[in-house]
């Protein structure tokens, strides 16, 4: 199977409806192909700056928009994150995500920290990934310099669905970031969410985005909704499995070397749920009771899971490896 750049949006269509065990079954197929099936790659994800956001993205209880009994912290000290960061590493996580609530990154004493935190963690053998908001070419290359390995950066719905979820910022700005990250030879990091009030063809739209970019993104978080009392999005209905099982095998089949994440949601699922999905082509997880200010599954939980399914975490580094075997 070749990796193809090129996909129509009837085609992903068409996959995307087939009955779900010949889904199922076809994702399997080429996640093997691809990569391990018994790998799954473990990170871990710190809110290092906390709520106040000027964004009105509404399913974020960190919008200033919305009340929320998410309180407002400014940016942890260098230490916390360093013992953090730490922690997961102790505790079997490989890739280290520090989150920020900023609309876009400024040039200022906080983002030197920022730099500061990325060398830190960078220093520990740990893969680095942040999520700041909007970044500009220098500062993408700024944190690149700083040893940042990851750059998340979700697009969260179609670019026909964006506007009914986010005005403060355009799709074409989330575009433009992810291009200033690739620019830099970050690897990227960018998905969705799904349970935000989109049509199925939403959900097919925002997979036609990521999967006709120039280069797949190295990382597809899909995330299941988790409503917060508060946020316009508050009583949304849960997602069910199979609309994560069709997302995710979707995704496995048009990025088949994507890793391809089993974000936000995961905690409300059983590990047969989660075997579904680790089945359909997802081969990374967060791990820790929190995911930014939402709940997850904690990480004795995760262990007990990875003994029943035989699986083991990836180890650092590894999709470099890869790109240096093909180079």
């Amino acid at each position: 199977m070749q990796i193809r750049n090129d996909w129509t949006r009837e085609e992903i269509t068409e996959i995307f409806n087939k009955p779900v065990m010949d889904l199922i079954y076809e994702a399997a197929t080429v996640h093997r192909q691809f990569n391990d099936p018994n790998e799954v790659q473990v990170c871990t994800l710190l809110s290092v700056k906390t709520g106040g956001c000027s964004e009105d993205c509404s399913y974020c209880p960190q919008s200033v928009h919305y009340h929320t009994d998410v309180e407002v912290h400014r940016l942890l000290e260098q230490e916390v994150v360093m013992e953090a960061a730490k922690k997961a590493k102790d505790s079997g996580s490989t890739r280290f995500c520090m989150g920020a609530a900023w609309s876009r990154v400024r040039d200022n004493r906080d983002f030197d920290r920022v730099l500061d935190m990325v060398k830190g963690v960078n220093a520990m053998e740990m893969e680095v990934c942040c999520t700041l908001g909007m970044l500009s070419e220098e500062q993408a290359q700024k944190l690149k310099d700083a040893g940042l390995y990851a750059y998340n950066h979700n697009l969260d719905t179609s670019e026909e669905h964006y506007e009914e979820v986010i005005t403060t910022r355009s799709y074409e700005d989330r575009l433009k970031t992810l291009d200033h990250v690739r620019k830099a030879e970050i690897s990227v990091c960018a998905g969705g969410i799904i349970g935000l009030g989109e049509s199925e063809n939403d959900r097919i739209g925002m997979l036609h985005t990521l999967a006709t970019l120039l280069e797949h993104p190295e990382s597809v978080p899909v995330n299941a909704l988790v409503p917060v009392a508060g946020t316009p999005m508050e009583d949304q209905p849960r997602v069910s499995i199979w609309e994560m099982v069709r997302m995710i095998a979707t995704a496995r089949i048009i990025m088949p070397r994507s890793m391809v994440r089993l974000s936000a949601g995961r905690e409300q699922m059983t590990t047969e749920e989660q075997a579904l999905c680790y089945m359909a082509g997802a081969n990374s997880i967060f791990s820790g009771d929190k995911l930014l200010t939402t709940p997850n599954s904690d990480v004795d939980q995760d262990k007990e899971m990875f003994q029943k399914l035989s699986i083991k975490p990836r180890s650092s580094f590894k999709g470099k490896a890869i790109e240096v075997e093909m180079g």
